[in-house]
């Protein structure tokens, strides 16, 4: 008897485990990182030279499978570089989140620009970014996004210097009204930035610094977090350096 009850035990077990579904797979989501130092040529600790950074960085999703949106990031950079903000023009998110954006800003605080690629479910849409000085430990990157719905908003940068490997950490989270616009979830599918030295930001010549060129080059760390639709959560890094001389 006490056999057959065990043989009844381990039956209704086996279809205890065989009624429990399998959790779906996760698509596999990945990111690529083309950047570019202007001049390449390094400054030094006693003469630092100001530059101007720029790239595009690209996220690519399984194919057969829809497309995650990005919750946040983190960058690492390395030694050899300097971040001014501390040292030039800032404006505060309150000021960026009025009517107006930007234009409540001083002009000088306007250190770079990007656009972006994004999916609104299957339809493109182009973001368009101000990047704003937030002093010496933050930035916004200010996005106009204008469908499915216009949505205006301040993606906040906080900045950290590090010790050890790194120079500074960088933390960027996507406010939620960019996450979901008018019930559609938004993709980011690309991102072209360029942030610093410029003819058209000569304020911002010194925003970033190089103060030497470390061997391998400036090496940088990007994880990408992504949200999927039923909730589930992922990351993806991508590590690179940029030449320098």
């Amino acid at each position: 008897m006490r056999k057959f009850v065990a043989l009844l035990a381990v039956m209704a077990a086996v279809g205890m485990v065989a009624a429990v579904p399998a959790m779906a797979q996760l698509p596999d989501t990945s990111v690529k990182v083309d950047a570019k130092v202007s001049p390449k040529k390094a400054g030094t600790k006693k003469k630092p030279k100001g530059i101007n950074l720029s790239g595009k960085v690209t996220w690519t999703t399984e194919v057969g499978f829809e497309p995650p949106v990005i919750t946040g990031a983190t960058v690492f950079i390395s030694k050899g570089g300097r971040y001014n903000g501390g040292s030039h023009a800032k404006c505060s998110k309150k000021k960026l989140q009025r009517d107006g954006g930007p234009n409540n800003c001083p002009k000088k605080s306007i250190v770079g620009k990007a656009t972006g690629l994004a999916l609104a479910d299957t339809v493109p849409t182009k973001p368009k970014v101000v990047i704003v000085n937030g002093g010496a430990t933050s930035a916004f990157l200010y996005t106009t996004l204008y469908h499915p719905a216009l949505v205006q908003e301040p993606v906040p940068v906080k900045i950290k210097k590090q010790t050890g490997k790194w120079a500074y950490r960088m933390d960027i989270t996507v406010p939620e009204n960019l996450l979901i616009v008018a019930g559609v979830p938004i993709a980011l599918k690309t991102f072209n930035f360029e942030v610093g030295k410029s003819g058209k930001r000569p304020w911002a010549k010194n925003y970033i610094q190089t103060t030497s060129c470390p061997k391998g080059g400036w090496t940088f760390d990007l994880e990408t977090r992504y949200r999927y639709n039923d909730g589930s959560t992922s990351s993806s890094q991508y590590g690179d350096s940029v030449p320098c001389s």
